[in-house]
C-alpha cells in the first residue's frame, strides 16, 4: 500500500507553533494572553493570602476557620494550575511572575473575612474582564474555558459574603465565633439556598 507521502506532494504540511514549539491551532491575541498570565498570578497570590489566613486562625486555635482557608489555599493553587494548563494547550509559554508576601497581621476575624471577600470580588472582576476580551477578539476557545470558572467564582464570592455576614452578626463575641468555627470544621460553609428547598418540595 502506498504511503500518504507517495500519493501526493512530498511537502510537509505547515503547522503554526508557539514559543515552546507546540502546535497552535489558533493564534492568541497578545492583550488576551497578557490578561490570562496576569490572572494566573492573581490566583497564585490569592493562594498565598489564604495560606497566611489559615496560619493566622491556626495560631488562635480556630481550627474550623483555619481548615476553611487551607482548603481555599489549595483551591486557588488548583485554579492557577488550570490557567497554566490552558496556556500550554494553546501553545503558549507560561510566565510565573513574582508574588508579594501576603498580609499576616489582623485586628479581628471580621477584618480577615472582609479582606477575603474583597479579594474574591477582585478575582470575579478579573475573570469578567478576560471574558469580555475573549469575546472582543472572537476567541471562542477562551470563552468556553472561562464559562465554568466564572460560574464557580460567582458561587465562591457568594460563599464569602455569607461567611462575612455571619461573622459580622457574631459581633466579635467569642462564643458566637466558636459556633461558626465549629460549623466550618464540620464542612458547613455554604449559604442557605431557598431554590433548592422549593425544588425538593
Amino acid at each position: 500500500m502506498a504511503s500518504l507521502q507517495s500519493q501526493g506532494t512530498s511537502t510537509r504540511p505547515e503547522v503554526s507553533t508557539g514559543p515552546s514549539g507546540r502546535a497552535v491551532a489558533q493564534p492568541m491575541d497578545p492583550c488576551l494572553l497578557q490578561g490570562l498570565q496576569q490572572h494566573l498570578t492573581m490566583e497564585r497570590q490569592a493562594s498565598a493570602f489564604y495560606l497566611a489566613n489559615a496560619i493566622w486562625f491556626g495560631e488562635r486555635e480556630l481550627r474550623g476557620f483555619s481548615q476553611f482557608f487551607h482548603d481555599e489555599c489549595k483551591s486557588e493553587a488548583s485554579h492557577a494550575a488550570g490557567f497554566a494548563d490552558y496556556l500550554v494547550a494553546r501553545g503558549q509559554s507560561v510566565q510565573l511572575e513574582e508574588i508579594s508576601a501576603p498580609r499576616q497581621q489582623w485586628d479581628s476575624v471580621e477584618d480577615v473575612m472582609a479582606a477575603s471577600f474583597l479579594l474574591e470580588a477582585d478575582v470575579t472582576a478579573s475573570l469578567q474582564q478576560l471574558y469580555s476580551q475573549a469575546e472582543r477578539v472572537a476567541d471562542t476557545r477562551t470563552s468556553v474555558f472561562l464559562d465554568p470558572i466564572v460560574e464557580g467564582q460567582i458561587e465562591s464570592e457568594h460563599q464569602f459574603a455569607h461567611l462575612l455576614g455571619r461573622v459580622r452578626f457574631a459581633g466579635g463575641q467569642a462564643a458566637a465565633l466558636l459556633i461558626i468555627d465549629g460549623e466550618l470544621a464540620a464542612g458547613q460553609r455554604n449559604p442557605n439556598y431557598l431554590g433548592e428547598r422549593f425544588n425538593n418540595g
